[in-house]
């Protein structure tokens, strides 16, 4: 354990003008605080705030980072107050001891609610003051380096999991690649054990192969680069760390030995024109690998790490991979925002929020229903290799690989992801679902009439995108399910023949457990309750006179509309959505079926599958068709055709369909012969008599030997 002239003295080598008092108090509190509290090691537990703060230090930290982690523990765990913190050591220590605490209080529950409540909280203290993160990561550091004590394996194994799942994500998105690799090594240790001493033992085998190759490639490299007029460049090799290689061969499906990158260069300079200079050198020297270039000193990543990146098949007829870069880049991608935060600068306490990324979990925060989703579209937002595309302007955007426009739209801004109804890559009008690649230009085409679509989820990878989605379709289903269920006890008053007032449910609010009148419309429009189960809880006696009577299915067909639940053109997955078996279309006879917590499914009134619900009469809604409106949506006509093998047939059907104003969504051969094809098509047509005059056309075409409408 670090007495504490050896941490003064390693803080003050780095920082002379640190306040050598306050530091010696720290430690001194700290110790009678904790006590003789002992660690899973048995170790005095004042030993793990000494080595926290010790990390901070290695990271040549400022003095109110390296207090907060001898003090990180001691109002969770002692005695001491928040109140004692700040008298002792002023306001500035009190709110970074109170981040971290908050964090701390509720990490060692193991509810998946509990650890996205956690990340939640850790996401607002760091957007405050990004030293939270960095001495919670140093926490998170000397715990895993002290992980093996822990006797329970579930508890390991959570722990390391929450580690590469969150914390690792964290140290690479604020550029501390050294912690990062770590922390990922050591939770890569406790969950895939025998894997790790699979990459080990290969990787000790290469060294031993390989004597002396390393250093001889070394020697040519820094050779060659002198030769070019480079005097001062430094070069070195690592091997790449065995859970980075373990994921590329996960992510790639290759085997070991087909990895050409185990080994990494690096050539280190004085100036970014040497850095150019030294890549012109090693290209005219070396055959370059194509497809291995990355600038990222032009355009660097949104951590702020900066360098180029190339392969070539360098001495002894090497494949290999070579950073260059300078000093200064070297250090920042080392220890990243740690790199910012040393004794040198003065910088403000909102250093967090010039993180672009940060900025995006905070808006994801206030978008997502609650801590699971916020969790899941965060991953989203940090697992990702990048791909960096340009505005119009000119601006740089950092995505995730397999983004698409509409995730450039949202990163743009809210508003423009919202009212995306187009884009244009390169100059090209493209489909939304188009995946972008690095270097691509794009164009977002808004309309202030478009908003998010429900499908878009389906296709979008940034969590901020998906987090703005979902919540639209939130809103929209929740004003659906009040305008659906306030209808339907309309309806349900009146069949009943009553009248209906918002009075009269008040009296029967906590007999189906809703706060508010509002509550009770969404669970009926929702399929929670039925119109007719809240009539009879108001009116109990007339229901007794009704029970147990069953509405045979042909009567029911044959139903009057009067009492009807008007219905017009839907948003997917909304509160009423069409359904797929029989495509009901503006002109059918139809009805309802109320599905619990999806709302109404809309059916044609010969579907089959009404047959499985004729013994469930309380499920069953008498919807119809709006008189006006319907032009302006477009609903679905399914169609089975049989046509003739020959050449130019799909041709015609195609062309009929187009010159009667149908437009196919979808087609699909479901039985081929020699002289024949049968095939499904669904068509986006304007109602019932659109779709007849399409298949009439159809039948009048010699290619097309027969047209039907498709059931089930």
């Amino acid at each position: 354990m670090m007495r504490q002239f050896e941490l003064v003295e390693r803080v003050r080598a780095y920082d002379p003008s640190a306040n050598e008092d306050a530091l010696n108090r720290a430690y001194v509190f700290s110790m009678k605080a904790h006590g003789a509290q002992k660690r899973a090691s048995g170790d005095p537990y004042f030993s793990h705030p000494v080595e926290v703060a010790g990390i901070l230090a290695q990271m040549k930290l400022d003095g109110a980072s390296i207090i907060t982690g001898l003090l990180h523990d001691t109002v969770e765990d002692t005695v001491a107050t928040l109140e004692d913190i700040e008298r002792l050591f002023g306001p500035e220590i009190g709110r970074l001891v109170d981040g971290v605490t908050k964090l701390s209080r509720i990490e060692l529950q193991s509810d998946q609610t509990k650890q996205a409540e956690n990340f939640r909280k850790l996401v607002l203290a760091m957007s405050e003051d990004i030293r939270v993160l960095l001495v919670k990561l140093a926490d998170r550091l000397h715990n895993m380096q002290t992980l093996h004590y822990i006797k329970d394996g579930e508890k390991r194994r959570r722990i390391a999991r929450e580690t590469m799942d969150i914390y690792a994500p964290l140290a690479e998105r604020i550029g501390m690649h050294r912690m990062k690799d770590e922390l990922e090594d050591l939770a890569f240790a406790e969950l895939y054990p025998e894997a790790r001493q699979s990459i080990k033992a290969r990787l000790a085998f290469l060294r031993e192969k390989g004597g002396e190759l390393v250093p001889r490639i070394i020697a040519a490299l820094d050779q060659t680069l002198k030769n070019g007029g480079i005097a001062n460049a430094s070069v070195s090799g690592r091997e790449k760390a065995p859970y980075a290689i373990w994921r590329k061969m996960q992510r790639k499906n290759v085997g070991f030995e087909q990895l050409s990158d185990i080994m990494a260069f690096r050539v280190t300079v004085d100036t970014v024109e040497e850095c150019y200079h030294a890549l012109g050198i090693l290209h005219s020297a070396y055959p370059v690998v194509p497809g291995r270039f990355k600038d990222y000193i032009s355009t660097p990543k949104p951590n702020n790490y900066r360098s180029l990146h190339t392969g070539i098949i360098g001495p002894e007829r090497q494949r290999i991979e070579v950073q260059i870069r300078t000093r200064d880049m070297h250090e920042v991608a080392e220890l990243g925002v740690a790199a910012h935060w040393t004794y040198k600068q003065d910088r403000p306490k909102t250093e967090g929020k010039q993180y672009r990324w940060l900025r995006e979990l905070l808006d994801i925060l206030e978008h997502a229903s609650g801590p699971e989703e916020f969790l899941e579209h965060t991953k989203l937002e940090m697992f990702q290799d990048q791909v960096f595309c340009f505005t119009p302007k000119g601006d740089l955007i950092a995505l995730p690989r397999g983004a698409t426009p509409v995730d450039f739209a949202y990163a743009v801004h809210s508003q423009i992801g919202d009212t995306c109804v187009g884009a244009k890559i390169n100059g090209r009008l493209v489909p939304l679902r188009t995946q972008l690649v690095n270097g691509d230009q794009v164009e977002i085409v808004t309309s202030k009439a478009q908003t998010p679509s429900p499908t878009w989820e389906r296709f979008v990878v940034t969590g901020k995108a998906r987090a703005r989605i979902r919540r639209f379709i939130r809103t929209q289903q929740r004003e659906q399910y009040l305008d659906l269920g306030k209808t339907i006890l309309q309806k349900a008053f009146r069949q009943e023949g009553h009248d209906f007032t918002e009075k009269s449910l008040e009296s029967v609010l906590k007999q189906f457990d809703c706060p508010t009148v509002e509550d009770l419309y969404l669970a009926v429009g929702e399929g929670v309750r039925t119109g007719r189960e809240v009539v009879h809880a108001i009116f109990p006696q007339k229901a007794e006179g009704k029970a147990g009577k069953v509405v045979p299915l042909r009567a029911r067909k044959s139903k009057s509309q009067e009492n009807a639940v008007p219905i017009r053109g839907l948003i997917p997955g909304m509160a009423l959505h069409f359904a797929g078996c029989c495509h009901p279309l503006p002109g059918d006879r139809i009805v309802g079926i109320v599905t619990t917590g999806k709302g109404v499914t809309v059916h044609t009134i010969d579907c089959e599958t009404l047959e499985s619900f004729a013994n469930a009469p309380e499920r069953w809604l008498d919807v119809a068709w709006k008189e006006s409106g319907d032009a302006e949506h477009v609903h679905v006509g399914r169609i089975n055709v049989t046509i003739g093998n020959e050449p130019g047939s799909l041709g015609s059907l195609t062309t009929v369909i187009g010159k009667n104003g149908g437009n196919i969504s979808n087609l699909k051969i479901t039985n081929r012969s020699l002289d024949f094809f049968e095939i499904l098509v669904d068509i986006e047509v304007e109602d019932l008599r659109h779709l007849t005059n399409i298949i009439a056309a159809l039948r009048a075409t010699p290619v097309i030997n027969s047209v039907e409408r498709a059931r089930g």
